[in-house]
């Protein structure tokens, strides 16, 4: 692609070539149609960092299998409002992929989503009590209408007979299962409405860096980018911009200077999976099967067995090894942490060295771990695993959140967080999992917050595309058995509601 971006003006400039802009693209698209929409990738592709398939779980996040959205409270008690949250925002990304599905503006869902049954395996007599009391308290939800218990060896060896092959047939496990769950492709997913966006008027721009952004005489933006393979620079003119560039975000969000990035820091979290692309061990095993984390373990580092199908092809994967470099993104730079800190962040960031200096100590540990060492945390999910079966890779890098708090002075947010300046000018999204699962959400969360006077005409639009949209449908089990179907079979995938 030559450069540079054809248009000195855009109406919406999106900065990152991830599911995020991509899923605020199709929306604005959807909503706007005669917008002027250019989008920025620094990299040759879409989705090659965080929603490239190999750097991310792809786990559809519905909090079906993981545990650490409903956590035991000290009396044993299990809260699912979490959970219910989580599940309920799912719900609207199924519903919104049916629409740009029956619609013909995206291809096959089979290229991007598949039915992968979602279960929790735990170990040891406290483990299995926690885990039951989760069931409990889920399974009277509508949502969570199909999830079935057990504790018994021979039937979990039925729904995964790899995690129970070879085990001890004395020890204690518990396990859950969805039925439902759902593996995701989520840079296959990417591509498809990034495609979607450059065949309907939206300027595509890889190989682009943004490296500055200033605010304009008028309220809008003034981008600076630079084109590395030739060395040249240009300026773009936006009205409103969205900053989802992953780890690249808190940059860019800091360069703008809006009040509202003050204060926030990043700390960078590492990872490695063990894949196998054995087709004979990967058809024995289908489901992601999610267990409890390591004291200290930070919850982006449960361990978890998992189907996966790329390219069309079925392979497991097994991780996340945890660890840490200094580095916001995979494909960036070492200073990357360093050149984050400034005066307004540099209290809270502290404040979280102080009090995480456990989770420090366990990614230093694990970055120290042999590779037998790995092996033998595989072998707790699959005792029969086999070294020569498995290679090691890398995952993308997850940049958690750290921002100011009135009584520590900083705390450390495992999760995503939408940042809005005031004037509804810019956006932007930091943070990682439960991330692209639920970019529909989380985008329509952005859109009011920065398009307040648009959002409210843009209510029967969205509705249209989502009927669940503004409904809670744990409370309204007709609604939410009546999409559960409708979705599907849109998505092909396989449906619960028939059998309850």
């Amino acid at each position: 692609m030559t450069f540079i971006s054809k248009t000195p003006h855009a109406d919406v400039v999106l900065i990152g070539g991830g599911i995020m802009s991509a899923t605020l693209g199709a929306f604005l698209k959807q909503l706007e149609p005669d917008w002027t929409i250019s989008l920025f990738e620094r990299l040759d592709q879409p989705g090659l960092e965080s929603s490239d398939p190999w750097n991310n779980a792809g786990t559809g996040h519905a909090a079906l299998c993981e545990l650490n959205y409903s956590p035991a409270a000290k009396d044993g008690s299990v809260d699912p409002s979490k959970a219910l949250l989580i599940n309920e925002q799912f719900q609207l990304s199924r519903q919104f992929w049916s629409h740009l599905v029956d619609q013909k503006l995206i291809g096959s869902p089979k290229g991007f989503i598949n039915t992968v049954p979602h279960m929790s395996f735990v170990i040891g007599e406290d483990h299995t009590r926690f885990l039951r009391a989760r069931y409990e308290a889920l399974k009277p939800h509508t949502l969570f209408r199909s999830m079935e218990y057990s504790e018994d060896h021979a039937q979990i060896a039925k729904w995964a007979p790899l995690i129970v092959k070879g085990r001890d047939p004395k020890q204690r496990v518990a396990a859950t299962r969805a039925a439902e769950g759902t593996d995701v492709d989520f840079g296959a997913l990417t591509r498809e409405l990034t495609t979607y966006l450059g065949n309907n008027g939206v300027e595509i721009n890889y190989c682009h860096d943004v490296t500055g952004i200033s605010r304009a005489s008028d309220g809008g933006w003034n981008l600076s980018l630079k084109y590395p393979k030739s060395g040249e620079h240009s300026k773009i003119h936006a009205k409103f911009v969205f900053v989802g560039a992953g780890g690249g975000a808190l940059h860019l969000l800091q360069a703008s200077g809006i009040p509202e990035s003050k204060g926030y820091g990043g700390f960078p979290v590492s990872g490695q999976f063990f894949r196998c692309t054995d087709e004979t061990i990967a058809a024995q095993h289908s489901a992601k099967v999610y267990g409890q984390a390591s004291v200290g373990a930070p919850p982006m580092s449960v361990p978890h067995l998992d189907t996966r199908y790329v390219g069309g092809k079925r392979s497991l994967l097994f991780g996340p090894y945890a660890g840490f470099s200094t580095n916001f993104l995979k494909n960036g730079s070492y200073l990357d942490l360093p050149l984050s800190i400034r005066p307004s962040n540099i209290i809270p960031m502290l404040a979280v060295a102080k009090d995480n200096m456990d989770l420090t100590a366990y990614l230093v540990k694990e970055v120290a771990k042999k590779h037998a060492d790995k092996v033998e945390a595989l072998r707790e999910y699959y005792p029969e695993a086999k070294d020569g079966d498995w290679e090691l890779i890398t995952a993308g890098q997850r940049v958690q959140i750290i921002k100011k708090d009135p009584q520590k002075g900083g705390v450390l947010q495992f999760g995503t967080e939408v940042i809005a300046g005031r004037d509804g000018s810019i956006g932007a999204l930091l943070g990682a999992s439960p991330g692209a699962s639920t970019a529909v959400p989380i985008m329509i969360e952005l859109l009011k917050r920065t398009f307040p006077r648009n959002f409210k005409g843009w209510q029967s639009k969205l509705k249209d595309m989502m009927p669940g949209y503004g409904v809670k449908l744990d409370e309204n089990p007709d609604l939410a058995v009546e999409l559960e179907k409708a979705t599907a079979a849109s998505l092909q995938l396989e449906s619960v509601s028939a059998n309850h």
